[in-house]
């Protein structure tokens, strides 16, 4: 995901699709320990996109 995408997503949205990256991130791990994926690559991704919707929400709840 790119910031600009982020930045155009309300309040309501960004807290939802932060819930669902979390719990795909969360079965991601769990297959990953399983059996090891392909692309491991994906994982830290997946932590950085959270990070980022994470920091633009925090920014986007200080401005109100």
């Amino acid at each position: 995901m790119k910031a600009s995408e982020a930045r155009e997503m309300s309040v309501a949205d960004l807290r939802d699709r932060i819930e669902v990256e979390k719990n795909n991130l969360a079965t991601m791990k769990i297959n990953h320990a399983i059996s090891p994926l392909e692309d491991t690559s994906k994982i830290s991704k997946a932590r950085k996109d959270i990070a980022l919707m994470l920091t633009i929400l925090a920014q986007k709840e200080k401005q109100n």
